[in-house]
């Protein structure tokens, strides 16, 4: 397969040719020239779901030796479990042979320096409060606590038994278990 060549990783290098979006999508037609259809399907290998932060500086797959395949991701900001998190958790688990599921917060999470009043921010600025939560956090080990009750608890998840939280230490890559409390 052909390596897809590394883009500019900061904003303050050049920018190039084109927006950061042309350059991405010119990324993928390397990616593409070479790639070679891995004839799998959408169920994972490992029957595992995994739930983290978007943060940008975890790498996933490679923190946690994952291949192409192996498991579900869902992403957000501070990776806690939202409604939105338990419908795709649920799509996972009943449409498509998910058992596990695998919580990953992290050190340094920026929703630890937000609070709910950002909402009343956003309202002021354009007129309109949002609907969602913004899921801020002081500590990281408790929240992980939470969203390890709100998978465990749900009444749409076939399969709560092996469910477990971790936190991310962005300086170091390890995971530090949190035990749920319950």
């Amino acid at each position: 397969m052909t390596p897809v060549p590394r883009l500019a990783s900061s904003i303050d290098d050049p920018p190039g040719d084109g927006t950061v979006i042309d350059r991405l999508v010119a990324a993928n037609r390397t990616y593409a020239a070479g790639f070679v259809d891995p004839g799998m399907g959408a169920r994972p290998v490992l029957r595992v779901a995994v739930v983290a932060c978007m943060d940008a500086r975890i790498d996933l797959h490679a923190a946690l030796g994952l291949e192409l395949g192996d498991c579900h991701t869902v992403r957000n900001a501070g990776g806690v479990v939202t409604d939105d998190t338990i419908r795709s958790l649920t799509i996972s688990q009943r449409a498509l042979g998910t058992r596990s599921v695998i919580l990953i917060h992290h050190t340094g999470c920026g929703l630890q320096t937000l609070t709910e009043e950002f909402r009343h921010e956003l309202e002021m600025e354009v007129g309109q409060r949002p609907a969602w939560a913004v899921e801020a956090f002081r500590d990281v080990d408790q929240d992980v606590r939470q969203s390890m009750r709100r998978v465990r608890t749900s009444p749409f998840l076939p399969h709560t038994d092996d469910v477990r939280g971790f936190v991310f230490d962005v300086t170091t890559g390890l995971l530090r278990e949190i035990d749920p409390g319950i």
